[in-house]
């Protein structure tokens, strides 16, 4: 499932796109928002789907070398511990990963069935497969760390595949890195003699709702936060600030004033760690500079206002 800091990101893109067109359609950009976000689970059901495709692949040439008029004895009996993987076997009989392809169109693999050839061919000349069907070993324990190094060293890292992903949809650029990480999570609790169900796209309603409510009271309340900026860097002309700082700083005033359930400092250091990913070197101490100061004058005057103990 997404997490807030991933939703944090997802709505400091928006945020900045609409800015930068100078659009004000809020609604329209929300729904992209939204769209964007949804778009993820795709791109998380595609790795999942692809991983199964593989093994189709394997049994596909397995069967195929059984029918070669000069067949070896490696042909007619092959090892079949990749096709008879456990954890693979409980994807591929999903109802839950099987009804979401089927409602979502999703024939990526399907129509594109040269990067599932790719990873296959990948997979075949890699230390990890040899070692995998060599082991003596047949257990539940032994298919799952097997699928998820699988997942972690050979499609994750594979270019190709990242190239088509960013060419399918711009958006599943920044998206790669988190669901790679959300695939590995799922896959390393896969439990034995257990369904394989897909979870939900947000925790709860709560994450769900702060995706709108974010975007919507940064956007409409901007021109008012650059004041209480600018107040705070009067050595600063606004148009000096890195565009991602003064987005972040004003996302940050949004969560410290609407949002009375996060701490004040988990806001601060949320945003200090993305701004390490999105914007200048020297970000981070800025931002922290800025919003050290916004937040105590904030508590001071009531205008931040929190609930439960320990939350400034």
């Amino acid at each position: 499932m997404i997490n807030r800091r991933h939703i944090r990101v997802k709505v400091m893109q928006s945020v900045y796109a609409i800015l930068q067109s100078h659009n004000d359609d809020i609604l329209r950009e929300e729904k992209f928002l939204k769209h964007s976000i949804l778009k993820m689970f795709d791109l998380y059901v595609l790795n999942l789907q692809l991983i199964v495709e593989v093994q189709k692949l394997a049994a596909k040439k397995m069967a195929l070398s059984k029918k070669k008029i000069l067949a070896t004895t490696l042909d007619l009996k092959p090892n079949t511990k990749f096709i008879d993987n456990k954890v693979i076997d409980t994807i591929s009989q999903s109802v839950s990963v099987g009804g979401y392809i089927e409602l979502n169109g999703l024939k990526n693999w399907e129509e594109n069935n040269e990067y599932v050839k790719i990873i296959f061919e990948e997979l075949l000349k890699s230390d990890l497969y040899k070692k995998y069907l060599a082991s003596d070993e047949d257990s539940f324990k032994l298919d799952k760390a097997f699928v998820v190094d699988f997942f972690k060293e050979i499609i994750a890292p594979n270019e190709k595949l990242a190239e088509y992903y960013e060419d399918t949809l711009i958006s599943w650029v920044d998206d790669i890195p988190f669901v790679n990480t959300w695939v590995v999570k799922t896959l390393s609790k896969q439990k034995a003699n257990g369904l394989f169900v897909l979870g939900s796209l947000y925790k709860d309603k709560d994450d769900e709702d702060f995706v709108s409510d974010l975007f919507r009271k940064t956007v409409l309340k901007q021109a008012e936060y650059e004041k209480d900026i600018a107040e705070k860097t009067p050595n600063w002309e606004t148009d000096r600030i890195a565009e991602i700082d003064m987005i972040l700083i004003k996302m940050s005033i949004t969560e410290f004033i609407n949002f009375p359930s996060i701490p004040t400092r988990v806001t601060i250091n949320e945003y200090i760690e993305i701004s390490k990913d999105y914007s200048t070197a020297k970000s981070s101490y800025f931002i922290n500079g800025v919003l050290d100061k916004i937040s105590k004058e904030f508590v001071a005057n009531k205008k931040i206002v929190k609930i439960g103990r320990g939350l400034l």
